[in-house]
């Protein structure tokens, strides 16, 4: 921290620590305080004396926590709390520079509600950073989402109506195991009784969610991320079969996981999923694969393929 707070800003940042982090010794207190032992026990007290009660236990499982029934007083962002939070929104939403936006609206409200030594840059950040929007982004109905959570919380089935890219629209109940960001995406990573498998479904192709009064069991100690990478490259409709002459071991760190599963084969491997667009299958993985390849199937991979490479045929073809 910086050497030129007050012992009531310091004071304050110990009440912050202590809330978000019980059981915080003194010695960790110190550390994130930047001060001594001593002075971390000082400021400790000064939250005492201003009727805030912090109590302390010896022991491994020890240290210094926050008192049942406290009252806090306002939430309290340092300069480096405020700005991050500004970035991160802007990151995840551009749009959200803009008053008018939902998200802006919500961050307006933050930043306005900040001490001015705090909100300043904060402020400035938000009208002075643009940020370019993602065209892959999607941003699901905060409504849809807030549905999903306490039903992925509560462990509770739901039915869920989709539409599809293509078009098509159907309702179906999940077991919501989980809700994942990936690459501006939201993904539900549930267990679809139509399929009767695990699926992986875009929030912002939900169009509602009603409960069933039925709950679950979601697996233990699973990888929300891991598995929805894993299943990305399953029960699309158009199966993916490519051969490597390459080792496995060498192809492997080219392979995404959307791509299928990567076996070994003979003295090379072979790729094995499924993809909602063979297009793009094939011009932006399968050309970014530095080895020689051979695409089996399906047909539908095998004619975007054979298209990508009449393309770059043409492209290096002398012309009279």
């Amino acid at each position: 921290m910086p050497n030129d707070l007050s012992p009531t800003a310091r004071a304050l940042r110990a009440l912050d620590i202590l809330q978000t982090r019980p059981g915080t010794t003194a010695d960790e207190l110190a550390v994130r305080l930047g001060v001594t032992e001593r002075a971390a026990r000082r400021y400790v007290g000064i939250l005492r004396e201003a009727g805030i009660p912090v109590e302390s236990a010896r022991g491994p499982h020890g240290g210094y926590r926050l008192g049942r029934g406290t009252r806090l007083p306002p939430v309290h962002f340092t300069q480096a709390e405020a700005l991050g939070l500004v970035m991160a929104v802007l990151s995840g939403q551009p749009a959200a520079a803009d008053a008018d936006d939902l998200v802006g609206t919500a961050l307006g409200k933050v930043v306005k509600a900040l001490p001015e030594g705090v909100g300043r840059q904060a402020a400035l950040l938000r009208e002075y950073a643009a940020a370019a929007p993602d065209p892959y982004a999607a941003h699901p109905d905060p409504a849809v989402t807030s549905s999903l959570v306490d039903a992925v919380a509560h462990r509770r089935r739901v039915l869920v109506t989709y539409l599809s890219e293509a078009g098509h629209e159907w309702e179906e109940e999940v077991d919501p195991w989980s809700l994942v960001v990936r690459y501006g995406r939201w993904y539900l990573l549930c267990h679809s009784h139509r399929a009767g498998a695990i699926r992986t479904y875009r929030v912002d192709r939900i169009g509602a969610v009603r409960p069933t009064g039925h709950g679950f069991e979601a697996p233990g100690g699973f990888d929300p991320v891991a598995v929805l990478e894993e299943n990305l490259g399953i029960g699309w409709a158009f199966d993916t079969r490519v051969v490597f002459e390459a080792p496995m071991t060498e192809v492997a760190p080219w392979i995404r996981p959307p791509m299928g599963r990567l076996e070994p084969s003979g003295d090379g491997c072979v790729l094995v999923g499924s993809t909602r667009n063979p297009d793009m299958y094939a011009q932006e993985w399968l050309a970014r694969v530095p080895f020689a390849f051979r695409v089996e199937g399906g047909q539908e991979l095998r004619a975007a393929a054979a298209a990508l490479a009449a393309r770059f045929t043409a492209a290096v073809t002398d012309r009279p």
